[in-house]
């Protein structure tokens, strides 16, 4: 059989199981070990290192952060009592602009960057489908979410651990709860983070259809991005905020309080589905009937 023959009959062959999480496999490693990701990765890595350098230079002499004014960002003044803070001050400080960016750059390459390097026609003639090819781009990105917010909850618990002390910390309520419990509220927080990026995600894969160009794809997405937190602050459009994907983001710190609140955490995971259903779904019907000509 020739190669030709091959690579028909792979067209038409069904592919397995095994064969999909192959090609995500794939997928995951280009992705992680392009310079671009790498440089998104390191970044975010340095906010944390950043934050808790500057608190200690800042308390040196035993004054408070901020001037005592509570200045920056949540849990920033509660650094210098226990270092896990330093995880909590770092995603508050990331989530609004640097993760979202962030992952907005990772998915608005994600379709348009195949097809601006004349890769995209390649992918398809292996037995994947358009729709499989979606769907293992889609989690691609949601992987990176999930990697960008540990590698920012890492960096930042490493960081607080060699600058602050450690032990038990006291939640906004004012229990006291373990280090053990605390790493525990860290880590859910870090998924809900991570989870609360899938919206944006679903958005800039959508936008990523929509072009050939994956620079274009990308700064669409930022400017997206940029407009929506814009809009989420302007006091004469309070109606619309509970619509806007990023309005529950910080809803996370409802974890630190005993008990914990639920509500607007909830009100954020479900907006975040909407948004992946909403946006998933333009992408799918975008993709499946766009002309790959290149």
């Amino acid at each position: 059989m020739s190669r030709v023959d091959a690579v028909r009959a792979d067209a038409v062959r069904r592919p397995s199981a095994l064969w999909t999480f192959g090609l995500l496999r794939s997928e995951l490693v280009t992705t992680v070990r392009r310079w671009r990701t790498l440089a998104l990765l390191g970044v975010l890595a340095a906010v944390p290192v950043l934050v808790g350098i500057a608190v200690k230079i800042e308390t040196r002499d035993g004054g408070p952060v901020g001037g005592g004014h509570g200045e920056g960002p949540a849990f920033i003044t509660q650094i210098t009592n226990n270092g896990l803070f330093l995880v909590f001050t770092a995603l508050a400080a990331t989530l609004p602009v640097f993760l979202p960016m962030a992952v907005g750059v990772v998915a608005g390459d994600a379709i348009a960057g195949e097809a601006g390097a004349g890769t995209l026609r390649y992918l398809l003639v292996a037995p994947a489908g358009r729709t499989r090819l979606l769907l293992i781009k889609y989690a691609t990105v949601m992987a990176f979410c999930l990697l960008a917010t540990l590698v920012v909850a890492v960096s930042a618990l490493a960081v607080g651990a060699l600058l602050f002390p450690t032990g038990e910390l006291t939640t906004i309520s004012g229990t006291r709860i373990s280090f053990a419990e605390g790493l525990g509220r860290a880590l859910l927080i870090a998924l809900v983070v991570a989870a609360s990026l899938v919206g944006m995600a679903a958005l800039g894969l959508f936008v990523s259809t929509l072009t050939n160009s994956g620079i274009a794809a990308m700064a669409t997405t930022v400017g997206l991005l940029i407009t929506v937190q814009i809009v989420d602050q302007i006091p004469q459009l309070q109606a619309l905020q509970p619509y806007l994907f990023p309005h529950y983001w910080l809803s996370f710190a409802d974890l630190m309080r005993e008990p914990v609140y639920w509500d607007d955490l909830v009100r954020n995971l479900g907006l975040q589905g909407v948004y992946a259903a909403v946006f998933g779904s333009a992408a799918w019907a975008r993709f499946t009937a766009k002309d790959i000509s290149v």
